[in-house]
């Protein structure tokens, strides 16, 4: 049997009803316990470094996530992160550059309904999370959700209630589970060597437009942020309301070093600053990086982690355009 470190950190999965909504509170021992199942084809060590609803998860918790898979890498043959959806998809990404060609899984997986209820979804993808890890060729951070095997870097929450409520954006799911065998649509090349990082730069903000925002929430911006990813309209679109206050502002922002990215509100298909004026017009600001096709959670990621690392706009520009886990094209 292969060896796998069950990493609980809370979620819907390990939740209970205090009275005042569901809330995590099942320990990993009663969550295992719930499945015992997975005593059947693998052997589990579990350690719980926190117990959140994943909407209270964020970068200090991905960093620790990353730090207990390096401190374990050599002891265990995968790992299996039980994970509140909410943030799930911002996690998966996080920890995709984190923990780079990593040769074995790191898998994320969660529930949209607690395992202590009798009709659930948790128990399948607790069984399903598994029965991947254990396969030869798993291998770097996946998310298993409703019988599907999504890269960590192209998952995304589409749904509030139902039990497929991860899809993989612009790019097609590596495989599925059926009768507890992953099927593959993607055949990976297995990496030699793992590669951990442990810094993000957490100041940055994701600015979404809308009709009538005002430019001065740049002044703000510009004193506070060292990156900046625009959610804008269409294919890349920032509006000019005829004073053009938002691009010498934004202007103002790169000319102090500091980075802007261009993503869109459209969920698939990514921008195109070239298609239209007001995308050109927003490019010829200065040093705009375009997000093209990726996630806004994985643009939030990579951008944290680049920033970790320099502030130096050409390496910033190259390290984003450096395709890692199919997250850009």
């Amino acid at each position: 049997m292969k060896h796998i470190l069950m990493i609980a950190t809370g979620g819907t999965i390990a939740s209970k009803n205090s009275g005042e909504g569901l809330a995590p509170a099942l320990t990993s021992k009663e969550l295992l316990a719930s499945v015992p199942e997975i005593g059947e084809i693998s052997e589990v060590t579990e350690i719980q470094p926190f117990n959140l609803d994943s909407t209270n998860v964020y970068y200090t918790h991905w960093l620790e996530i990353a730090r207990l898979v390096e401190e374990n890498y050599q002891k265990y043959d995968g790992f299996v992160i039980t994970h509140g959806t909410d943030t799930m998809a911002y996690t998966a990404a996080a920890l995709s550059y984190l923990i780079r060609s990593s040769p074995k899984p790191v898998v994320l997986t969660g529930s949209q309904k607690s395992v202590y209820l009798r009709d659930t979804d948790a128990r399948k993808n607790l069984i399903d999370a598994f029965s991947y890890c254990i396969d030869d060729r798993a291998m770097g951070v996946k998310v298993v959700f409703d019988g599907n095997i999504i890269l960590g870097t192209r998952a995304k929450k589409t749904r509030t209630r139902s039990y497929n409520a991860f899809e993989s954006v612009d790019f097609p799911d590596v495989g599925v589970l059926r009768d507890g065998k992953p099927v593959y649509y993607i055949e990976e090349e297995k990496p030699q060597t793992v590669c951990f990082s442990r810094a993000l730069d957490p100041d940055i903000f994701v600015l979404k437009m809308f009709p009538g925002l005002k430019a001065d929430i740049l002044d703000y911006l510009s004193e506070h942020c060292d990156g900046l990813i625009l959610e804008t309209f269409g294919s890349g679109g920032m509006p000019n309301y005829a004073n053009g206050e938002f691009f010498e502002k934004l202007k103002a922002f790169l000319d102090l070093g500091k980075t802007v990215v261009v993503s869109t509100q459209v969920e698939r298909e990514g921008s195109a600053l070239e298609s239209y004026e007001v995308g050109r017009r927003l490019k010829a600001c200065g040093r705009v990086l375009e997000a093209r096709n990726m996630t806004l959670e994985c643009a939030v990621a990579k951008l944290m982690w680049i920033l970790a690392q320099t502030k130096d706009q050409a390496s910033v520009e190259r390290l984003f355009y450096t395709p890692i886990e199919k997250d850009i094209f």
